[in-house]
């Protein structure tokens, strides 16, 4: 694999870095998860850095951004956009939404009502919308990273299944260490820092088709599918991991093999992006199991051959 590839790669998560401070393993989460075309999912605690994390990747990627925040009362429309009634040509002129965007950031997507989640899904997973009996495609790339409260908050309702497969990843960020912040009450990180832009979206389409050539063994997909059958035979899961799901864990661990400087895929790839990949997708007969100790149970349970 061509060096530069690497450094690349390395550059842009050094850049988030400076921003995003001692969230090393998230970010590249994050990036794998984005060059793997996927959309992402951050939960945590208000003030965090969810939706710093979102514009920073859209600064250090040289993408278009845009913001909505997700209350009780936005209606669809004010994502999607809206026809109005032209009176000089007496015809209606589409005034398109905040959807229309490289990186769209849904901040407290969970506060909306589900017919307001729902107008999402079409633009996630088709890359287009349909209104007013007309489609129209949305710019390439396009990602939504969102951001949900925890479930237990006030005013918070959790996303149905149907939606939360469409994100590929979901991940928490957690509280910092202790040195990063002491480095954010100095006001060196967070909000009053700044990213550059290090790629553009013509080199983030060459990189998510490098993914694409990373290797995957035989052996490495019965390993894959070895853990899909595990959950659709335990009693623990309440349903298994789809098909997509098992193509969403593929694509991740080449992401991950790529941004670590490998052509090929080894299980230790597929055991870093796995709690984030199937955590939000299997629902447990426990409702107090964690995405994490999904993660742990699956990697206990699935010898590497």
């Amino acid at each position: 694999m061509p060096n530069t590839i690497q450094d690349r790669l390395q550059r842009i998560l050094d850049e988030a870095g400076k921003v995003i401070l001692g969230k090393e393993t998230q970010l590249k989460l994050s990036l794998a998860c984005i060059l793997a075309r996927g959309h992402l999912l951050i939960e945590d605690l208000p003030g965090m850095g969810k939706s710093t994390l979102a514009h920073t990747l859209a600064q250090v990627l040289g993408l278009d951004f845009r913001r909505v925040q997700f209350t009780s009362d936005l209606l669809p429309a004010d994502i999607l956009g809206v026809s109005v009634y032209d009176r000089n040509t007496a015809e209606f002129k589409f005034h398109p939404g905040p959807v229309f965007t490289n990186v769209l950031l849904a901040d407290e997507l969970n506060r909306a009502t589900p017919k307001t989640q729902s107008a999402l899904l079409e633009a996630m997973e088709e890359h287009q919308i349909t209104l007013d009996g007309e489609t129209r495609k949305l710019p390439a790339p396009f990602f939504v990273i969102a951001t949900q409260n925890p479930t237990h908050h006030v005013g918070a309702y959790p996303l149905p299944e149907s939606q939360l497969d469409r994100f590929l990843m979901k991940i928490a960020l957690g509280y910092p260490d202790a040195r990063s912040e002491r480095n954010l009450l100095h006001n060196t990180g967070g909000r009053h820092a700044k990213a550059d832009a290090i790629i553009d979206a013509t080199t983030l389409f060459q990189l998510q088709d490098a993914v694409n050539d990373i290797q995957v063994s035989d052996a490495l997909l019965d390993y894959l599918q070895a853990i899909l059958d595990y959950t659709r035979r335990a009693p623990q899961y309440q349903a298994g991991l789809s098909p997509r799901a098992g193509i969403a864990l593929k694509q991740c661990a080449q992401a991950w093999a790529l941004i670590s400087g490998r052509s090929y895929v080894l299980p230790e790839d597929v055991q870093a992006v796995l709690p984030s990949v199937v955590g939000h997708r299997l629902q447990t007969t426990s409702a107090h199991v964690k995405a994490i100790d999904v993660g742990s149970d699956l990697l206990r349970a699935i010898p590497i051959n």
